[in-house]
């Protein structure tokens, strides 16, 4: 279905089901775009871990045990 044919059925509806469809429409792309912008930032930053040992100097602790002291 072309981009003309969809809107030509989307005129068909009446204005609520057009105003959900473009909710709901909005909400999907603002939610990729998030998802987007914060894989990003993830990429970066594991790149970041990656490199910078300050940033994991406490990952040495990973293997020790854990005793907690009451």
């Amino acid at each position: 279905m072309s981009t003309m044919e969809i809107i030509k059925e989307i005129e068909k509806l009446p204005v609520t089901e057009r105003l959900f469809l473009i909710e709901q429409t909005l909400k999907k792309i603002r939610s990729a775009a998030v998802y987007d912008q914060m894989t990003l930032v993830a990429e970066d930053l594991a790149d970041e871990y990656r490199t910078n040992k300050e940033l994991t100097v406490f990952s040495n602790l990973d293997l020790e045990d854990f005793y907690e002291t009451r």
